[in-house]
């Protein structure tokens, strides 16, 4: 944290400010903090998170947890994006408690990341630990690199989406989820 703390400062000085003055004298500590609390997800495992909340079950329909909402940090920029993610399932004899999906997207979410390979990581960390059938996820996130800085574009939107099993195999089972999640 100390370390974190005089980057902060260093940065602070680097822009121009004055790190002592009243504003700013607690701007380095209040900043590790923040993004110490923002990349809690290298703190995280995915099979410590799931802790055995997978159930047996002969469901055979799609289980699908749609506007999980996520907020992450660009690894380019260090600026956040955020938007919502959807998360389909078909079983495959088990089922996972419904809160595991939210936090498995929230270990990946807090990381430094890129959207192309959050929407992957979530996907193939559910595929490997629930032995579904397939598995589908959908990203739509707004990126502040994009808004506040560069190109400047407001309302755009960064959809990705990652494909497994019979989501990539079946186009009636991939349409059904996309119809679902619109």
């Amino acid at each position: 944290m100390d370390d974190m703390e005089k980057a902060f400062e260093v940065l602070l000085r680097a822009v121009g400010e004055d790190a002592a003055r009243q504003g700013l004298r607690k701007t380095p500590q209040r900043a590790a903090m923040a993004l110490q609390y923002l990349t809690r997800g290298y703190e995280d495992d995915p099979e410590r998170v799931i802790n055995g909340a997978l159930f047996d079950s002969d469901d055979d329909e799609m289980i699908i947890v749609k506007d999980i909402e996520l907020y992450s940090l660009c690894e380019h920029h260090l600026l956040p994006f955020f938007g919502k993610c959807h998360v389909g399932y078909l079983p495959g004899g088990k089922i996972i408690g419904l809160s595991k999906v939210a936090r498995i997207v929230d270990i990946y979410a807090r990381r430094l990341q890129v959207q192309e390979n959050l929407t992957k990581q979530i996907a193939e960390t559910l595929w490997r630990h629930i032995g579904a059938k397939g598995v589908a996820v959908v990203i739509e996130a707004k990126h502040l690199c994009m808004m506040m800085r560069g190109v400047e574009k407001q309302n755009s939107i960064m959809k990705t989406s990652c494909m497994l099993g019979t989501f990539r195999k079946e186009l009636s089972t991939r349409s059904e989820f996309l119809s679902l999640i619109r």
